[in-house]
């Protein structure tokens, strides 16, 4: 497999079926979690950064040949803005001082809901960058779904610590 499809699939998370997109959010979380606790928050912005960047460089490789399509497979954008999302708790855990390997599930169960939801629904300026039909509006999609679920993320837990505490 070509080094940029392998990033496009994520490694082959894209193939599973059915909602590879979902299958690969659920991966993210999962290494996001690793990721975390091996290094904090910093280490899930340097992961995240480079998901960005490769992704960027994969996705625009793999669609030279044919510059409008989205597959379905192509889920480094979903492992990417999964990632943004996870980055808004785990900073904020980090800011706290918690130990790295503390990472409560609302925090990150939240951020996968709040993604996928923003991911499929897309809204507004997410809907517009889906829109574009080509290699960035393939990755700007997700990475901006996952600005606004990890601002969902936290809003919900000011709210959740807020009121119910």
């Amino acid at each position: 497999m070509r080094p940029s499809r392998a990033i496009c699939t994520a490694g082959g998370i894209g193939l599973l079926r059915p909602a590879p997109g979902t299958w690969a959010s659920a991966a993210a979380v999962a290494a996001g979690l690793v990721l975390h606790g091996i290094g904090h928050f910093p280490l899930l912005l340097v992961a995240t950064l480079l998901a960005c960047g490769l992704g960027l460089w994969a996705v625009r490789e793999e669609l030279k040949l044919r510059p409008h399509a989205d597959p379905p497979e192509f889920v480094i954008d979903e492992v990417a803005g999964q990632w943004i999302a996870l980055s808004f708790p785990s900073c904020g855990f980090w800011l706290m001082g918690l130990d790295s390997w503390h990472f409560p599930y609302p925090g990150w169960v939240a951020a996968f809901l709040f993604f996928r939801l923003f991911d499929i629904w897309k809204p507004g300026i997410i809907g517009r960058a889906d829109r574009r039909e080509d290699w960035i509006g393939l990755m700007a999609d997700d990475l901006i779904a996952g600005l606004f679920a990890g601002v969902a993320t936290m809003v919900a837990a000011g709210i959740a610590h807020g009121v119910l505490m």
